[in-house]
């Protein structure tokens, strides 16, 4: 009785060990998007499956002087995209699996649900 109470117990602690160290999901589909490149010319940017959970920057808008515009959210997750980096600041739209929103909006990093 106590052997299998002890076993009980060990699989039960195994298991929740397992949950709790369950890596981070990732958000499946593209994130896409426009920048600025060389020469001011409008270049398609994506992020493929990115990690949910997690700030990104937009990679192309590090160190630019201009952010990324025409968010295109094909992923299955909820997108956030913030004007500025880290996923800092007031101004943020929040954007379902599939939404496309138009060239007015900004953006220097996202956060999926």
């Amino acid at each position: 009785m106590r052997l299998r109470n002890a076993v009980i117990a060990s699989a039960s602690a195994l298991l929740l060990a397992l949950t709790l160290s369950n890596p981070a999901q990732a958000a499946t589909g593209d994130f896409d998007y426009t920048y600025i490149g060389t020469g001011g010319i409008s270049v398609n940017g994506s992020l493929a499956d990115p990690s949910s959970g997690q700030c990104i920057n937009i990679p192309e808008t590090i160190g630019n002087n201009f952010p990324a515009l025409a968010p295109r959210n094909f992923t299955n997750a909820t997108a956030t995209v913030f004007l500025d980096a880290d996923c800092d600041g007031d101004t943020y739209h929040v954007m379902t699996p599939g939404q496309i929103l138009g060239g007015g909006i900004r953006l220097r990093s996202v956060i999926f649900s």
